[in-house]
């Protein structure tokens, strides 16, 4: 079993910046894959970031050049900066977690953007 546990959201500004954290506890040893998703109202959830075991990155084409998705091993915790946020930016966003086949989902942290 993982546990996922996300933190950083809030409220902001257009243009402005947050850093989403995940910070993973439990059986984590055999992680494949990590990720960010997101889910605004009305719309599906959707992956917008990602990272292998050997640190490499995947984003949607939404998010990239403004977003970038990084972990600490250490401290068992992954990242996301997000800058120059949009109002469409505004979603639940969720931590991810695959292992061995099994998915993992953290409870979800809102981000909201508006002036």
């Amino acid at each position: 079993q993982v546990q996922l546990v996300e933190s950083g959201g809030g409220l902001v500004q257009p243009g402005g910046s947050l850093r989403l954290s995940c910070a993973a506890s439990g059986s984590i040893f055999s992680i494949n894959y990590m990720g960010w998703y997101r889910q605004a109202p009305g719309k599906p959830r959707e992956l917008i970031a990602g990272i292998t075991n050997s640190d490499t990155t995947n984003y949607a084409d939404s998010v990239k050049g403004r977003f970038t998705i990084s972990r600490d091993k250490s401290k068992r915790t992954v990242y996301m900066q997000m800058k120059s946020l949009k109002p469409d930016d505004t979603a639940v966003y969720y931590c991810y977690a695959a292992q061995n086949g099994y998915d993992y989902w953290g409870q979800g942290t809102q981000v909201t953007v508006s002036s």
